[in-house]
């Protein structure tokens, strides 16, 4: 089972990447969250998700483990497959969408791509208590640490700018990749600001 990978990006789709491991081109799908977050070219790692099916093997790749957790709780949710688990995380950012199971946000999780009113009620029954134990200290993203706080807040502020949540979470997560405590709210907006019009 391929559990991750570290080469080049040979090309990229709008969901797809080809990853160039020392000769050998693996084809990768991908959330729109974490194409976005990634180099247009150069060297990339990914942690990989390996798909068997009975004609085929699909690789789901993730820049960090945070999202791969949460893809692999969407497949333990019946009716939910890895495409379904990629076309949710590409409407969503982690930590919005474990807020919205924490918060039985429906409305919230109802908007998702694929996802009506059953499908978002079995979501909460089944993931609500393995989110709690990930994150047992905090019931809701509102009162969590200060960089989880400061990145709700800077997301908050660039969706309210017009942005969309994806391209405002992968800005985000750039500028606050490396940030120290001391970053200050209106500091962060125009560093993400920076770095969208790039």
């Amino acid at each position: 089972m391929i559990a991750a990978l570290r080469g080049q990006i040979l090309s990229r789709g709008s969901n797809r990447l080809i990853v160039d491991v020392r000769g050998v081109g693996y084809e990768v799908a991908v959330s729109l969250n974490t194409m976005e977050s990634l180099p247009h070219d150069g060297e990339v790692f990914l942690h990989v998700y390996t798909a068997l099916r009975e004609n085929s093997l699909e690789l789901y790749g993730f820049l960090d483990q945070d999202e791969k957790r949460l893809f692999e709780m969407l497949l333990s949710v019946a009716g939910i497959g890895p495409r379904s688990s990629l076309n949710i995380l590409s409407g969503i950012s982690p930590a919005g969408f474990q807020e919205a199971v924490l918060n039985e946000d429906l409305h919230k999780l109802t908007s998702l791509p694929g996802i009506g009113k059953k499908s978002a009620e079995r979501l909460l029954v089944e993931l609500r208590e393995k989110i709690r134990k990930i994150s047992p200290a905090r019931p809701s993203y509102r009162g969590a640490a200060i960089t989880s706080s400061l990145e709700e807040d800077l997301i908050s502020s660039l969706v309210n700018l017009g942005y969309k949540e994806r391209v405002a979470y992968a800005a985000a997560r750039k500028v606050l990749k490396g940030a120290t405590s001391d970053l200050e709210p209106a500091q962060a907006v125009k560093l993400a600001l920076q770095e969208l019009i790039k």
